[in-house]
């Protein structure tokens, strides 16, 4: 066991809108790996708080059959949002309406790099449009009764601040959270998030805001909170292959101390677990694809992890893949 040199600082409970969040560190949305199957583990581990993958607002609206899949959720990975994306506020509103009784809350993305979708006028475009993101936000507020929150970056250029102007605009248009991932859009993952841009935002509203960014231990959890002052933290990549973090976070927050990292016999079950959940979720087929990026996210770092690697993604059934993984 091990203790932080610094005092653990309580992230929580956050009520927005009526929906209390008792531990506000957060599974952020990765398309492609924070599914039903991963919320349900990082709930285990200690998460208090979830997201769907990104969905966008016009494929609901026009029925994309592919989207039904990112909308699948149950009682083991709640308080739980769906995450929209788009720009058209009547569209936005419209499909929101239909999935508020489903979720606890409605999220939207304004932080997707993606050129695809910056491309379209959405995710981190819109940092550019505030008279547009108003107009989304006063629609969306007045029409849900269930709390609303957005997912944002710092800013669009590789010195952009447009968070913080936005930022204002999202409180006053009735947003009840925010959650900043302290990069620009330009940076998309690369180079150091910068913490100080969410003690600003922090400072600029009244609502909860929830930091994103370089969050890749409970250590980073804890010195997040104390340098920014947020009300909580959010984990994306660094929670990939390493569930356990909120483990660890939880623990370090609440005792001060920091639990024994998994050994390999953990890590071996854990891929079995994830795989059997990505299974009865989606099927041997889909469940084989996905795990192969998840296996060999889970054994980064131990023995003969890069030669496994190669085996796991050529591995055409989950037992295949086990067998790959179990190996000493």
């Amino acid at each position: 066991m091990t203790r932080s040199d610094r005092e653990p600082v309580s992230p929580g409970p956050i009520v927005i809108k009526g929906l209390k969040i008792a531990f506000p560190v957060a599974l952020g949305p990765m398309a492609g790996v924070t599914d039903g199957a991963f919320r349900e583990i990082a709930k285990d581990m200690g998460c208090g708080l979830f997201y769907t993958e990104m969905v966008s607002a016009k494929a609901l609206h026009y029925h994309n059959a592919n989207t039904g899949l990112l909308l699948q959720h149950g009682e083991k990975d709640r308080p739980v949002g769906v995450q929209l994306f788009g720009r058209d506020p009547g569209i936005l509103t419209e499909e929101a309406l239909k999935l508020e009784e489903e979720f606890d809350f409605i999220d939207f993305n304004m932080g997707c790099p993606v050129p695809k979708v910056v491309k379209n006028g959405e995710g981190s475009a819109l940092l550019r449009e505030p008279e547009l993101v108003e107009k989304i936000f006063t629609a969306m507020t007045k029409a849900l009764k269930k709390p609303v929150t957005v997912k944002l970056r710092k800013g669009f250029s590789a010195d952009g601040t447009e968070a913080y102007e936005i930022a204002r605009i999202l409180e006053a248009s009735g947003v009840s959270m925010i959650a900043l991932h302290a990069r620009t859009r330009e940076q998309y993952y690369s180079g150091k998030a910068d913490w100080e841009a969410i003690r600003k935002v922090k400072e600029s509203v009244k609502i909860p805001v929830i930091g994103n960014g370089d969050v890749f231990s409970a250590e980073d959890a804890v010195r997040m909170m104390q340098e920014t002052g947020c009300d909580g933290v959010m984990v994306a990549r660094g929670a990939e292959g390493n569930p356990w973090i909120f483990r660890e976070i939880r623990s370090l927050f609440e005792t001060g101390t920091l639990p024994e990292r998994p050994d390999l016999t953990e890590i071996r079950a854990m891929i079995r677990r994830h795989g059997e959940l990505l299974r009865k979720e989606k099927g041997e087929h889909l469940a084989v694809l996905e795990m192969r990026r998840h296996a060999s996210s889970y054994l980064r770092g131990t023995p003969n992890a890069a030669e496994k690697r190669v085996r796991i993604n050529a591995a055409a059934t989950l037992e295949a893949l086990y067998a790959v993984a179990e190996e000493e």
